[in-house]
């Protein structure tokens, strides 16, 4: 990060990787530029990285030489999306170096957003469904997804057995906690919930009885917020059942990226999915959404959650900072959606609307055009 006079300069690297990887971070970049040029007294400058399996099938690696180290060196990093369905290991698994800059750079509290928006497709029949504002924060270097960072970590016995590692260590658990409890108190400050879920399944599994054991512990240090559990089970139900009751979940990984899409179906589909995954030196924001390469370069893709991650790594970038300029950056881009939907003149493809990636982008950036100059 580079301080000029009252202006945050700040490197962003980005990683566009496969399919409509490439269409929507594309997209997103434009409109954070735009959203941060138009606030002025933040700038962000960007940096591209090669990685992906189209570049594993074309080199034979899956980040370009030295892209690992220099995207950590960054202030964040932004992900458009990684993985070709034809593209694998030898031993099946797709190519993810996402996963290893997540263990590598601990990026242990992934949060996923799911709101529902005026116009957008809604699942449910119950008018609450329209107030749906609940956060998934998912722990994003442990869990079930431990023996997946690193291939190694997979015990692989002949042609008749694998076994996988779960891991929970109390020192990730208590930090991915607190940033729960932390995340809830700025939630209720905002007029929402202040509640914070534990979903686990802790009547079966050891880990999972640590975890909420962990949960209990901390949860005094945080008074204003209402501490509650749910078996992840009883919690899958309740996400069809009840989702307007609730307000922040955090969960291990597998559970999180379980529940995370059956939650962002709830509000429309997985182009709605933003994400941010957050460590204790930087951070990586990307669509929860696959690369889809069906559609890539057709102007099909919806941008929306790559657009709504940049404005979650506006926000993360005001807080390491501390130039409140890149949240206002942030809302206004968050505005720009919301205000779109409510006009109907957001319509992805995805939901069956007319609008492609451009057009998408295209009423976005003319929004938050507008919303500053008004």
């Amino acid at each position: 990060m580079v301080v000029l006079g009252m202006t945050n300069t700040c490197r962003i690297a980005v990683i566009k990787g496969d399919g409509i990887g490439k269409d929507v971070a594309n997209a997103a970049m434009e409109v954070a530029q735009a959203a941060t040029s138009r606030v002025g007294g933040c700038v962000l400058r960007f940096d591209e990285t090669l990685a992906g399996a189209g570049y594993y099938a074309e080199t034979g690696q899956d980040i370009e030489p030295g892209g690992e180290v220099r995207v950590g060196e960054a202030d964040a990093i932004f992900l458009g999306a990684i993985g070709l369905p034809a593209i694998r290991h030898a031993d099946g698994t797709e190519i993810s170096p996402h996963l290893r800059l997540r263990d590598r750079y601990g990026l242990y509290a992934g949060v996923r957003p799911v709101k529902a928006y005026p116009n957008a497709p809604q699942r449910l029949a119950d008018p609450r469904a329209a107030n749906i504002d609940m956060v998934i924060l998912r722990e994003s270097t442990e869990g079930l997804f431990y023996s997946a960072a690193v291939h190694n970590r997979s015990q692989i016995i002949g042609d008749t057995e694998v076994r996988d590692t779960l891991r929970i260590t109390r020192a990730t658990t208590e930090k991915l906690h607190r940033f729960g409890f932390r995340l809830a108190e700025k939630r209720k400050e905002r007029g929402k919930g202040g509640r914070l879920t534990c979903v686990d399944k802790a009547n079966v599994f050891a880990s999972m009885a640590f975890f909420r054991k962990i949960f209990d512990e901390i949860a005094p240090e945080f008074p204003s917020v209402q501490a509650d559990h749910a078996y992840v089970d009883a919690q899958a139900l309740n996400l069809i059942r009840n989702p307007w009751d609730y307000d922040v979940m955090v969960m291990e990984n597998m559970f999180g990226d379980i529940l995370s899409d059956l939650a962002g179906g709830l509000v429309g589909g997985m182009g709605m999915a933003s994400c941010a995954e957050i460590g204790d030196e930087t951070g990586l924001f990307q669509p929860a959404h696959g690369s889809a390469p069906d559609i890539m370069g057709q102007d099909k893709a919806n941008p929306l959650a790559a657009i709504l991650s940049a404005a979650l790594m506006l926000e993360y970038l005001a807080e390491k900072t501390g130039n409140a300029r890149f949240d206002e950056a942030a809302q206004l881009i968050d505005d720009a959606v919301q205000a779109g939907f409510e006009a109907n003149a957001l319509r992805p493809m995805e939901f069956g609307g007319d609008m492609g990636t451009r057009a998408v982008t295209t009423e976005i950036l003319s929004r938050v055009t507008a919303r500053i100059s008004a």
